[in-house]
């Protein structure tokens, strides 16, 4: 079997000596010779390395190269960026290009080292200029150098394969091997024997990498063999063996192509593999992102009316769930949140499933209109900042919910899940944060808005793109759900209509105020309602508010769309009648805003609750009834359903109650009748219940996702308070004759020394290089230029903060002149 494999030697000696001596030696070094605008490249990409801000180049190399932010680093790269730093792992340390470019696009030409030109050759330079802007790698292009934590992260281990699919080289499977067991495949292998496992190894290495001398002895292999390396080849490459292998596993495994792992696992070395693959570090590379075409295309105008008509069921929707918990809410469970059986009561309230319900809770909780009200029976309540919402014009309001939406970091699609102990996730509870699903939310609607106005994607590619966009590295599922909840959401609060981005979500998207584009939209309240011989009243559109409110009170709701219809009932016109309303009342008002006749059966109706409401009075005996009909009350003795009432006649026209007065009102009403409560004074008390409301609240911070984002401000004085720190660590300074000067460290002097040095800078205006220590014990070092010394103080030129500055002499550790060159 033809193949051809890139070499891999390390580059030799014989470059030039020039390029040698440039190039950088060290991290620390190629940050050093960035330029600044680099630096703050790398700085934004990597916000975690300004927390603190790195004292000088050698701090900032270091915590760049430190595990948890080298995960990060590698966590936010591109999928084609990260198999470049997959085939960086798996190369020589330092790397060429050409190898590297071998390992993802193949060897130029047609043999079976070459791959179909997909873009990978073309696109490698724009994936290692990110990893070198990312200081993942460093090294010019003869010498590429991955960071040793990435190296460790992506290098294939026992326990850890490589992404690559590929295993350890030879000389690593065989670490642990006896060198008479090493000699034993060499000769089998057809090499000539060596006088140390050291040169054995880099034989049987030679050979592996060896194009033709490779096929030459895979020509000698039984057929068997190769269907044993076929399998191995694109990895995982361990394969268990039994104790007495067959014979083409032992042929593999005599001459090296096959080294022992553990007593019963083989595994397939690296150079075997590559030779295999033709050179090729991944079976497939992705070096250009998936497209996101336009599934379907609407009209605009047809988007942005249907994503306005769900904008407007969205405040509809919020304005109900709020006003059901403004005087008895849900209870907080003892470990935060609301309970299962509360969220399916807030449900069948607003006529939608359990997930939808959850949604909105959650987002009228981050737009801070909800919140616990912090009593000792705590419960939910409405916040003071809903009744300042509730007065804001429609498109106003739809900003509020969808400006509290974007940034938001609980995700309510979790409600229904388990935690790492067990528990399960409830609506308003903890642990429902996801730092992720900002920039998911953010990066989906991104790509809508890139397609043509009105056009729509489809889901499949969407996540597609955002996969490649942000690998993530052990399969975790969550940010495609964030993706499609992003979808959904999307839809049900306006954002975007039958799937495409509406205009007024594209203003949401780039920081613009969509309430001037979304209020043409938004039809105009009507004072109006149209009253049916059923009993029934359609609103042709939205109310004004205190049409709305009152209607509310009068009649149930029976369906909602473009067009609500109410129903009034005996219980709901008891109910005006409870808040105080008198008949005449309901009757001006139907014909004040109707514009049909009242009907008889509605007239019918108000007339005979209205009758009848009033006509017992209940009061605080511990509870009585009264009733100038004393005929009522003798039929309510009698009906056995009065028997848990505990009543007992006191007068013809008066019976007493062991039960409370509100329990004597509900057994009464479930026997048919309609009570009015009585005060104290014999007038009929209004039941309408007092709103209850939380103490001022602030809406919940989202979870950042790592440190944010520096700008241009904090970038500039990062870059130069790091250059300035580095101007000091690295200044050359005269050593003094009694005690060297080690590097990295502040200078030791005595305070006479010390007030000496700087004197007699002052007096010839040079600038000398001093290590000092502030008054919250933090230790830098400072070149600077006195200009003056006086009581106990030392103000001068700081060249390396590039302004003058004030320092206590006592604060000074110590002091050291600058070599003359340097000064």
């Amino acid at each position: 079997m033809e193949a051809t494999v890139p070499e891999l030697p390390e580059p030799s000696s014989a470059a030039g000596s020039a390029t040698a001596s440039s190039a950088p030696r060290s991290l620390a070094e190629a940050l050093r010779a960035r330029d600044d605008a680099s630096l703050a490249t790398l700085l934004h990409a990597r916000p975690d390395l300004l927390g603190p801000v790195p004292g000088d180049i050698t701090q900032l190399a270091t915590r760049a190269g430190t595990r948890a932010s080298v995960v990060r680093a590698l966590d936010r790269l591109d999928r084609f960026a990260l198999q470049t730093a997959e085939a960086l792992a798996v190369a020589p340390d330092p790397c060429p290009y050409p190898v590297l470019e071998s390992l993802l696009a193949g060897e130029h030409g047609s043999g079976s080292g070459s791959r179909e030109d997909n873009g990978a050759r073309a696109e490698l330079p724009r994936a290692l200029a990110t990893l070198r802007d990312q200081a993942l790698v460093w090294g010019d292009d003869e010498r590429l150098r991955l960071v040793r934590t990435a190296r460790e992260l992506l290098a294939p281990a026992a326990g850890r394969p490589s992404p690559t699919g590929l295993g350890p080289t030879v000389a690593e499977a065989t670490s642990g091997m006896s060198p008479t067991r090493i000699q034993e495949i060499v000769a089998a292998a057809g090499l000539p024997a060596t006088h140390d496992p050291v040169s054995a190894v880099a034989a049987l290495t030679g050979l592996f990498t060896a194009p033709e001398r490779m096929s030459a002895l895979l020509d000698e292999a039984p057929a068997e063999a190769h269907q044993v390396l076929g399998r191995l080849v694109w990895g995982p490459p361990y394969g268990e063996v039994t104790p007495n292998p067959t014979p083409p596993v032992r042929w593999l495994r005599d001459r090296g192509l096959l080294l022992p792992a553990s007593a019963r696992t083989v595994v397939l070395p690296r150079e075997v593999a590559l030779h295999l693959r033709g050179g090729l570090a991944h079976r497939e590379t992705e070096p250009l992102a998936p497209a996101v075409p336009a599934d379907r295309e609407h009209r605009p105008q047809l988007v942005d009316a249907n994503a306005a008509g769900q904008a407007l069921a969205a405040l509809a929707t919020v304005e109900e769930l709020v006003k059901s918990w403004e005087h008895t809410g849900p209870p907080v469970l003892r470990a935060g949140g609301l309970s299962v059986r509360d969220l399916k009561r807030t449900a069948v309230t607003l006529d939608v499933s359990e997930p939808v319900a959850a949604f909105w809770i959650e987002l009228a909780y981050a737009a801070g209109l909800l919140a616990s009200d912090g009593e000792a029976d705590e419960r939910y309540a409405p916040t003071p900042a809903f009744d300042d919402w509730v007065e804001l014009p429609p498109a106003e309001r739809w900003s509020v919910l969808a400006g509290a939406w974007l940034p938001a970091t609980r995700t309510c699609g979790l409600v229904g899940d388990q935690d790492a102990k067990g528990r399960t996730l409830s609506a308003l509870g903890p642990d429902l944060d996801r730092s992720a699903a900002p920039e998911v939310r953010r990066r989906v609607l991104e790509l809508l808005a890139a397609l043509p106005e009105g056009g729509s994607a489809d889901p499949e590619a969407l996540l597609a793109r955002l996969d490649w966009e942000r690998p993530v590295r052990g399969a975790s599922p969550l940010r495609a759900r964030l993706a499609r909840w992003a979808l959904t959401e999307a839809e049900v609060l306006g954002v975007t209509g039958r799937g495409a981005l509406a205009a007024h979500g594209r203003a949401l998207l780039e920081h613009r105020d969509p309430a001037p584009l979304l209020a043409p939209l938004f039809p105009e309240p009507v004072d109006h309602v149209l009253l049916q011989a059923d009993l029934t009243a359609v609103a042709p559109g939205p109310l004004r508010r205190g049409v709305g409110e009152v209607l509310a009170v009068l009649a149930d709701v029976e369906s909602k769309g473009g067009a609500t219809v109410y129903r009034f009932t005996p219980g709901s016109v008891r109910r005006a009648l409870d808040s105080g309303r008198t008949a005449s009342d309901l009757h001006a008002f139907l014909a004040e805003h109707s514009i049909t006749p009242v009907p008889q059966p509605l007239a019918y109706l108000i007339d005979d609750v209205a009758r009848r409401h009033g006509h017992l009075r209940v009061g605080v005996a511990s509870s009585y009834v009264r009733c100038d009909d004393d005929g009522m009350l003798n039929e309510i003795m009698a009906d056995r359903r009065s028997a848990g009432l505990g009543l007992r006649r006191l007068a013809p026209t008066v019976l007493a109650a062991q039960a409370e007065p509100g329990a004597l009102l509900d057994g009464l009403r479930s026997m048919g009748y309609a009570p009015a409560a009585e005060s104290l004074t014999g007038d009929v008390v209004v039941t309408r219940a007092d709103a209850h409301r939380t103490p001022a609240r602030s809406a919940p911070v989202p979870v950042p996702d790592g440190p944010p984002v520096p700008d241009t401000t904090l970038l500039a004085a990062a870059v130069r308070a790091i250059r300035a720190g580095d101007l000091a660590a690295t200044a050359v300074r005269k050593e003094p004759a009694s005690t060297p000067l080690v590097s990295g460290e502040l200078p030791r002097t005595s305070a006479a020394e010390t007030l000496a040095t700087v004197q007699a800078a002052a007096l010839t205006g040079s600038a000398v290089w001093i290590g000092y220590v502030n008054a919250d014990g933090a230790a830098s070092q400072r070149v600077i230029a006195p200009v003056r010394v006086e009581g106990g103080f030392v103000t001068g030129y700081d060249h390396t903060a590039d302004e003058v500055r004030t320092y206590a002499l006592h604060r000074i550790t110590g002091v050291a002149e600058l070599a003359e060159e340097h000064l």
